[in-house]
């Protein structure tokens, strides 16, 4: 993208406050760098022998880590985000004697894989599985832990290297800190070097907040972060700061990122799992440390883990929205979490966050996303899937989100992961519903509406539209319904308005599990135990692609940094939006529904 483009972009967003904060900002980053050594020896000296560490209390940490994983992890290897190590390491050697704010352009390299390792996570996962009694040579255990930090501090001096750049990964490498300054094996220089670099990393991230028009998961992370820093220098006017501000932003973000129907305001389910697990993990210190009474958030928050426990299948969320697989503590580790039990009802809309589940008597579900495309103004880690559709059957994923694949390095395949065509809705033009600026910053962004449901007697319908076309010359409006018929079978109807010719093209992508058998009209489609039968009605035909490069078409990430082919069931028409319409018909049951009967209620929805 044009740099001038993007600027302009940034300050067509920015309010004067903001301007002023970022301008601060800038001022205190230039000074503090423009001497480094001498800014860190300062405030090491402010860090010495003022933590306490003794009386602190720490949350306690669950974990499905097995032995086997455990033993990766004290071979030491470390999380990488399916980046090679290679990679990763020539990335750190090039800029580690650079300070932070002059690392030039990194799009060579997936900068959030070259982060991932230095979160010390493993570390974390460590500690959880050496607490639930996993291991019994923990003597080892935490001598790795002690060695691999020292040695991270040792190879990342303040402010020098990547691992600055991100005041979130600051904060995220603070909780591990503070879990190891608790372990009996450290000397005493050795503890306070560890104190040293959290009292640097929480002024660092003190001064760098995300707030304004960046405000997201990244401020909850930082507001974490200074939370369990100013716990450690609690008895410090800096860290009774840190506290302050830590507990006034979650107060103050707990409303806008949790919406009223405990949905994501960033609309992706993977950073809602991220974002709650900071606020548990943040009430258990708090309130373990008599810091602050939390009970105002814990209602709101067990709202948004009852929304994620009603999209679960078999303990997965679907892949909507970004996803990087970062987490709160570790991989297989997680906080005390609220139980929250889900409803299964026939049909179950959330209103502020934009999802209807639809669910059969055969033990199908069918989400269908008429939410907004993220939070504003930039809607960072929203997709362009307005109307999209996914389908699972006995726990097992048939019609799929593709997922993320990777953030930087490879612009191309984030702009197909992120756009409309990835997703189980209709593309027109072959353009996004909305315009991609950067890799994460859309303009011109869609609305959509709910228009109407109801429910009766084993039937559902749930109809809704958006205008992410109507920036065309000649707009075009998209409207779908989704029937559920007899409590098994659902009918998608979609129609369109507007002006001129278009070309309008329906995508189905299924998980690359699953085996598509063409039998007439009909695609049978099984993975493992679930079948179901897809087909168009009137004299319109699927097709099966997939595996495309030139355009991209049909590829699934089912871990971040990793793509695979996948299938993809299309069809494509040209012609005016008052002629085009498309009726797909998804049978759930083992026998399928008479078609001339269901294309007249095709035709009267």
């Amino acid at each position: 993208m044009n740099h001038g483009r993007f600027y302009l972009l940034r300050l067509r967003n920015t309010s004067l406050p903001e301007l002023l904060h970022r301008l601060r900002e800038s001022c205190l980053i230039a000074a503090a760098t423009s001497r480094a050594d001498r800014f860190d020896r300062h405030l090491k000296q402010r860090a010495s022998n003022r933590f306490d560490a003794g009386s602190l209390a720490l949350p306690g940490l669950r974990t499905t880590l097995s032995a086997d994983a455990a033993n990766r992890l004290l071979s030491e290897k470390t999380l990488a985000l399916n980046s090679t190590d290679t990679e990763i390491h020539r990335f750190e050697e090039r800029w580690k004697s650079t300070v932070f704010s002059r690392i030039g352009q990194t799009d060579s390299v997936d900068i959030r894989a070259v982060w991932e390792p230095a979160r010390l996570q493993d570390l974390m996962a460590l500690l959880a599985y050496l607490s639930s009694g996993g291991r019994e040579d923990s003597g080892e255990v935490r001598t790795l832990l002690k060695s691999s930090v020292l040695r991270w501090i040792a190879d990342n001096p303040f402010l020098f290297g990547p691992h600055y750049i991100s005041a979130m990964e600051c904060a995220l490498r603070i909780i591990v800190c503070c879990y190891c300054l608790k372990q009996p094996v450290l000397l005493p220089a050795q503890r306070a070097s560890i104190a040293a670099i959290v009292f640097e990393q929480a002024w660092l991230v003190s001064k760098r907040l995300s707030l304004y028009s960046s405000v997201g998961n990244h401020t909850i992370a930082e507001s974490v972060g200074l939370i369990f820093a100013g716990g450690m220098f609690r008895n410090t006017r800096e860290g009774r700061k840190w506290i302050g501000t830590g507990v006034r932003l979650l107060d103050r973000e707990l409303h806008h990122q949790v919406l009223d129907d405990g949905g994501p305001a960033e609309q992706s389910f993977n950073y809602h799992r991220f974002v709650l697990d900071l606020y548990w993990l943040a009430i258990d210190f708090l309130e373990m440390n008599n810091l602050h009474d939390c009970s105002d958030w814990r209602p709101r928050l067990t709202l948004g883990e009852a929304f994620l426990a009603s999209f679960e299948s078999g303990a997965r969320l679907p892949a909507i929205g970004d996803s990087d697989d970062g987490y709160a503590i570790a991989p297989g580790v997680v906080p005390n979490r609220a139980h929250a039990s889900a409803d299964r009802p026939l049909r179950q809309t959330f209103l502020s966050s934009g999802y209807t589940i639809l669910r059969t008597s055969t033990d199908a579900a069918l989400v269908f996303d008429h939410g907004p495309l993220g939070m504003p103004p930039f809607h960072n880690h929203g997709h362009a899937d307005a109307l999209s559709v996914i389908l699972t059957k006995e726990n097992e994923e048939i019609l799929v989100d593709p997922g993320t694949y990777r953030y930087n390095g490879e612009p191309e395949w984030r702009r197909y992961f992120k756009g409309t065509r990835a997703h189980n809705t209709v593309t027109i033009d072959g353009l996004d519903q909305a315009v991609q600026e950067t890799s994460f910053i859309w303009s011109r962004p869609y609305k959509t509406r709910l228009a109407r449901t109801s429910e009766q007697q084993g039937c559902a319908i749930v109809e809704a539209l958006h205008d992410g076309y109507a920036r065309l010359k000649h707009p075009v409006y998209h409207t779908r319904t989704v029937l559920l018929l007899s409590g098994k079978d659902f009918l998608i109807k979609d129609t369109f308005s507007g002006e001129g010719d278009h070309r309008f093209e329906v995508n189905f992508h299924l998980h690359p599990e699953a085996v598509a058998v063409c039998e007439g009209p009909w695609f049978s489609l099984q993975r493992g135990p679930a079948t179901i039968s897809v087909r168009l009605l009137d004299d319109d035909r699927l097709k099966l692609a997939g595996g495309q490069e030139s355009p991209l078409l049909g590829w699934y990430s089912p871990a971040y940094g990793v793509k695979v082919e996948s299938r993809v069931l299309t069809c494509a028409k040209k012609g005016r939006p008052g002629e085009i319409s498309f009726a797909a018909l998804i049978c759930t049951g083992d026998d399928r529904p008479d078609v001339g009967r269901l294309a007249e209620m095709a035709c009267q929805a």
